[in-house]
């Protein structure tokens, strides 16, 4: 075994007011436990949280240890600019007229922090695809849920789409996809010429193989909670393993991001089938869509509209010029020249 961070505690003046601001900084929230005043404070960010403890000594010198952070729904010099507004000052200006670089900024108490590029800015300098991420798996379940929340009761029981499988048959389906793929990150030795074992079976001659099934009692919102569960470990798993790990699928062998991918195409085109069944609107993201083609549709016609060519490549929808889309496989394999992990924030 070997350890992990638990905190990055760092020494202050004021714990409780300096934690605000850097919960304003990354999104996260303070401890129910502190108070103003109270002498440890602590801030709940993913990955490693951080910990400000009161001491009497002021600071006195640059800090040989600082955090760097990167944006996620905004570019560099807008997240300057946000912290500049939340009481932090600019050190250092290391921003390039190409659009490289990074801004030194100090928070409150005069520790010494970096802004770099976005994701995006990132990858369009280097001329990379973005990769999909556990928060994307998270977007789109939670966008799909939200959409479907709004289905009249006396529908769950008509056709999905064109599928054979009524809407309330439909989400448990895709309830246990996303089950599955996260199944398949689990072990710790990923099988690569097999399911994870459980059993899957239809519930009605006709119905979806699943291994996972929601109780009639619960209702419709019974039904979108387990979509939300199975969507949460899906990305629990992606943003916790490996990039280096692979795993079966019977469209070849994938790794976390890809079965990220396989999640969200699963999400996007079958709430499309349920919005269909449901009477419904449905139209996600371009920018998510064009992330999931990227890794798993590569060869997909890059000039034309994201989601319709996301729904062209999964024989749902005509696109004009090309003849229509009847058998299809995504590329689950890793991509060369990969994207960075797929862990998220």
């Amino acid at each position: 075994m070997t350890s992990h961070v638990h905190h990055i505690t760092i020494d202050c003046g004021d714990a409780y007011q300096l934690a605000t601001f850097w919960a304003e900084v990354l999104g996260a929230s303070l401890s129910d436990d502190d108070s103003p005043g109270d002498p440890e404070a602590l801030v709940e960010a993913p990955g490693a949280a951080l910990l400000f403890i009161s001491v009497p000594e002021p600071k006195s010198t640059k800090n040989r240890i600082h955090l760097d952070i990167q944006p996620q729904d905004r570019t560099r010099d807008e997240e300057v600019e946000r912290l500049l507004a939340l009481g932090a000052t600019l050190v250092g200006d290391h921003r390039r007229p190409n659009g490289r670089g990074w801004a030194t900024l100090a928070d409150p108490e005069g520790n010494e922090f970096c802004v770099e590029c976005s994701a995006r800015e990132r990858a369009t300098l280097t001329g990379t695809r973005l990769p999909v991420t556990a928060d994307d798996v998270t977007s789109a379940v939670r966008l799909a849920v939200a959409a479907l929340k709004e289905a009249p009761a006396d529908r769950w029981h008509t056709p999905a789409g064109t599928l054979t499988w009524d809407c309330w048959e439909t989400v448990e389906h895709l309830s246990d996809d996303l089950f599955a793929y996260a199944a398949q990150l689990g072990p710790q030795s990923p099988p690569l010429d097999s399911d994870v074992p459980f059993h899957w079976a239809p519930r009605r001659e006709g119905g979806p193989f699943n291994a996972i099934f929601a109780d009639p009692a619960a209702g419709a919102a019974g039904l979108l909670r387990t979509l939300e569960a199975s969507g949460a470990l899906l990305a629990a798993m992606v943003r916790t393993t490996s990039p280096d790990i692979r795993s079966y699928h019977s469209y070849g062998i994938s790794d976390a991001e890809g079965f990220a991918a396989m999640g969200i195409v699963e999400t996007l085109v079958h709430t499309h089938d349920l919005a269909e069944g449901l009477g419904l609107g449905w139209t996600p993201s371009a920018e998510l869509c064009d992330r999931v083609l990227a890794r798993l549709f590569p060869d997909a016609p890059d000039d034309e509209d994201r989601w319709a060519v996301l729904l062209w490549s999964t024989g749902r929808a005509e696109l004009p010029g090309r003849a229509r889309v009847t058998s299809w496989k995504w590329h689950g394999a890793p991509l060369d020249g990969a994207a960075p992990s797929p862990s998220g924030s």
